[in-house]
């Protein structure tokens, strides 16, 4: 990793929300999120390292925690070719950042970002965050299936079951997934029903220097 100030840009929304779910249990339970041109992406990332440190180095992270000082960092969402990008800046208690209009994570309505909802579910005695689509979504594919498997267009279920598979593997969303799964199998489908990945760890992205 460069010595000099830096931060990942996500090429994927898999690699820009894995980064949150791995930040939040670190105390980054403060939040804010735009949208830029892609062309003023790095402008922005250096103001935000400017006045809030996003590139600082773990050492430097704990001598502001130390002083009292927030912390923070900025997930960039950057798919390729697109004309503009979303971000969203963690932020931790602290001093520093009473200039911002920050939200808590933990507070309703939900984190919606990049098309899913935030939320913790128990597992093993603890606490965990994960992501989930949201109840609209939901609604959409039920919809979709239902609008297939009445006139029988299991070809049709068959492809909409793997696209459903291929979107990304956190807790919450296989779970929607395997709901997804068991409604065109109630509804008469007898097809195979495709393997809900995993999520694996993913790198956060290249990164930039600020």
């Amino acid at each position: 990793m460069s010595s000099f100030p830096n931060t990942p840009v996500a090429t994927s929304k898999t690699a820009a929300l894995s980064r949150i779910l791995d930040s939040v249990p670190k105390g980054y339970v403060f939040w804010m999120a735009g949208q830029i041109p892609k062309e003023k992406m790095e402008r922005l990332a250096r103001k935000f390292h400017e006045r809030y440190g996003i590139g600082c180095s773990p050492a430097q992270r704990i001598t502001r925690k130390q002083q009292g000082q927030a912390n923070a960092l900025l997930v960039l969402y950057c798919p390729p070719d697109c004309t503009s990008v979303e971000w969203l800046l963690l932020a931790t208690q602290g001093n520093g950042m009473q200039s911002e209009t920050l939200r808590r994570i933990d507070e309703k309505p939900r984190l919606v970002w990049l098309g899913y909802e935030l939320l913790r579910y128990a597992t093993r005695q603890k606490t965990s965050w994960t992501w989930r689509r949201t109840k609209a979504e939901m609604a959409e594919w039920y919809a979709l299936l239902e609008s297939q498997l009445k006139p029988n267009q299991m070809f049709k279920v068959e492809y909409t079951l793997v696209r459903i598979a291929y979107q990304p593997g956190f807790h919450g969303v296989r779970e929607q997934s395997f709901a997804l799964c068991q409604f065109a199998q109630a509804h008469g489908y007898r097809g195979e029903i495709p393997h809900l990945f995993y999520l694996e760890k993913v790198s956060h992205g290249e990164r930039i220097l600020l």
